[in-house]
Parts: structure tokens; C-alpha cells; sequence
């Protein structure tokens, strides 16, 4: 099997986690005897110091042409003050929308080793393993009209009836591979779009009998995700709401440089860390790239359907921690402090030792 990836790096500790994602999937590719092509190319502030653009028609055309985009990070203060279509940011919602990433899977699942790294108690914590399905191409952060002048400023928060049914759809389907839950968060009590999006979720669950539904308003599920993490095991929402919960439910886990995602479409797949791009760590070596790397192993499960390489590198991913190595988000007393490179390296040793093992048909937990 050959798979062609368009690499973005994009800016500060961007280009250091996906130089270590492509050293992981490399070591796996050589593992499962399947062949990797990557295309490197710009996108956000490095896009738009060469070229003027944050994303070039180049660019998106090499992600048409690819089996699955792998992302770095994108954006900083250096280029805050540029207008709205030219700042790093605007390349991530055009590429969003050009490729159809309508849904966006980000795990909130806790790491064992890490479990003390969370601000939360240890009990509140234990087995929470849940996603979050939040809606990408549609909402608030799309709608039109927008704009402002100096009296007022406007958005619009609207959703097609297609919109809402596909990832509603797609949250019902992840659920039954899972705990056969789903939690769909909206805030209908005060607006019109989120009581049409419970109309629409209720309409597809009539095909998921066996998959429970329960409705929950936005500000509840935020204090139920720090309260009660472990109810939850598929969390369907709307672009802005899904927006904040994620990243609420990114700091149950300690680090967001712990978190990955996928955006998953109809046709492309597009694959990130979670954590922005830290300019003030940029090349020092401390960038923590275990958010890329549990994102490349979406990427061999969603993409490439190689379930079982994704759980060798999520299984060398919890071994690498129990060793003790820590970057310096995640660092605590007794651990080992690691660099970037060193903690790849570690990983990949790992994936090796649990692959060949499982080859001989020893398994361990």
C-alpha cells in the first residue's frame, strides 16, 4: 500500500512535532510494510512571509491530491496585526471549508502515567476516555452577515439542515464502536439554531435505537466535563461550542501538548496536535511531540484503516510515559526531563519493542 501525505509544519514548535510525527510514521510504515510519499509545504505565517498569502492555491491543490494532511501549527503574535484574511488563522478555516473537514474528532482520553498532572482530583479523573465531535465547516464562525464598525460588531450563527444530519450521523456510527452514548450539547433554551440542531439530532437517532441520546445544554456540559468527565463518551456539538468545550476538556488531561485531533470529511482527512504553535520554545527542544504523534496514529486509523498500527504507537505513547520521560509541559518531581528528539526516539524504541513482540506472539500489558 502507498499513501501520499501533505506535510504543513507551519510555524514555531510546528515544524519540530511534525518532524517527529514523520520520524514515527516512518518507523511504522517500515513496520507494517506499507510505503510513505510526503509533500512539505507552507501554510500560516511562514506561508504568508513568502509568499503573501497564508495558503496558496498550491498548497490546497497538493492537499486535493493527497490521501490525508498532516498539520503542524499555525499562527503567532507575530502576525496578529494583519487583516483578518491575511493572519495564520484564516489559512486553517479556508483549508477547513476547501477540503469538506466537517467533522472535528478530538479524544479526551487519560494517559495512567499522567493522571497527577491534571489539576483535577485523581478519583474525578480515573477512566475518563471520551470524544469530542465538533462540527467544523458550518456555525458562527461561517455564517453570514458578519462584520463590524465602530458602533457594533455581528456574526451569524446558522446551520443547514445537511450540516447538522451528517455529523450527527457520524457521532451515532463512532458511538456504537464505543460506549453507545451520545451527549449532544446546544444551548436551545435561547437560540433558534441550536433548537434546530436538537430537532435534527433527535430526527437521525430514530435509526440508532441502540444508541442512547441525551441532550445537554453548552454551559452545563463545561462544568460536567470538570465535574464528571467519566459520563461522557461521544460529545457531539457545533462549531464555537465545540470550540471551547475541546479545549476544556483538554486541560482534564493535563497538557493540551497531550492532545491530538482529526478533521474528517466526505472526501480528505486533515490531521493536528491540538496546541498552538509556543514561539517562545521555538527550537529549544522542548516541544512536546506526543500530541503529533497520537495524531499520526489517527491518521493510520481513520485514513488508512490500520487499526492496529494506531494502537501500537498509542501503546508506545502510555509505555513512554510509565518510563518516566517528560517534556517540560508535563514535567513533575521523580520524572526524567527529555527533549523533543529524545522523547521520539523513546517512543519509537517502544513501537519497535511492541511490535516485534506481538510479531513473536508475546504480548504484555
Amino acid at each position: 500500500m502507498k499513501c501520499k501525505i501533505t506535510l504543513l509544519p507551519g510555524d514555531g514548535i510546528g515544524v519540530e512535532v511534525t518532524e517527529a510525527a514523520v520520524k514515527v510514521m516512518n518507523q511504522v510504515a517500515d513496520n507494517f510494510n506499507i510505503t510513505l510519499e510526503f509533500n512539505s509545504q507552507l501554510i500560516g505565517g511562514a506561508s504568508y512571509e513568502k509568499n503573501g498569502s497564508p495558503l496558496t492555491d498550491e498548497t490546497l491543490q497538493s492537499c486535493y491530491d493527497s490521501d490525508a494532511v498532516f498539520l503542524g501549527a499555525a499562527g503567532g503574535p507575530k502576525w496578529e496585526n494583519l487583516p483578518h484574511h491575511l493572519k495564520p488563522e484564516a489559512a486553517l478555516l479556508k483549508l477547513r471549508k476547501a477540503l469538506g473537514l466537517f467533522t472535528n474528532i478530538r479524544p479526551a482520553k487519560i494517559y495512567e502515567a499522567l493522571i497527577d498532572s491534571s489539576t483535577l482530583k485523581k478519583e474525578v479523573l480515573q477512566g475518563t476516555d471520551f470524544i469530542v465531535l465538533r462540527e467544523l465547516t458550518g456555525g458562527i464562525y461561517f455564517g453570514t452577515p458578519r462584520g463590524f464598525d465602530k458602533n457594533r460588531g455581528w456574526n451569524t450563527m446558522e446551520y443547514s439542515y445537511e450540516e447538522v444530519e451528517r455529523i450527527a450521523r457520524m457521532a451515532f456510527k463512532m458511538a456504537r464502536e464505543r460506549g453507545k452514548k451520545v451527549t449532544s450539547v446546544d444551548k436551545a433554551n435561547v437560540l433558534e439554531v441550536s433548537q434546530f440542531w436538537r430537532n435534527i439530532v433527535h430526527e437521525v437517532h430514530k435509526e440508532f435505537a441502540d444508541v442512547e441520546l441525551k441532550d445537554m445544554y453548552v454551559d452545563n456540559a463545561a462544568m460536567q466535563i470538570v465535574r464528571n468527565p467519566k459520563q461522557f463518551d461521544v460529545l457531539l456539538t457545533s462549531n464555537l461550542f465545540g470550540d471551547i468545550l475541546s479545549d476544556i476538556a483538554g486541560m482534564i488531561t493535563g497538557s493540551l501538548g497531550m492532545l491530538p485531533s482529526a478533521s474528517i470529511g466526505s472526501k480528505y482527512s486533515l490531521y493536528e496536535p491540538v496546541h498552538g504553535s509556543a514561539p517562545d520554545i521555538a527550537g529549544q527542544g522542548k516541544a512536546n511531540p506526543l500530541a503529533a504523534i497520537s495524531s499520526a496514529a489517527m491518521m493510520f486509523n481513520y485514513s488508512f484503516g490500520m487499526q492496529k498500527a494506531a494502537e501500537v504507537i498509542e501503546e508506545a505513547i502510555e509505555r513512554t510515559l510509565a518510563q518516566g520521560l517528560r517534556t517540560p509541559d508535563i514535567f513533575s518531581e521523580g520524572c526524567r526531563s527529555v527533549s523533543t528528539e529524545e522523547m521520539t526516539n523513546a517512543v519509537i524504541e517502544n513501537i519497535n519493542e511492541i511490535y516485534h513482540n506481538q510479531a513473536l506472539g508475546v504480548f504484555t500489558l
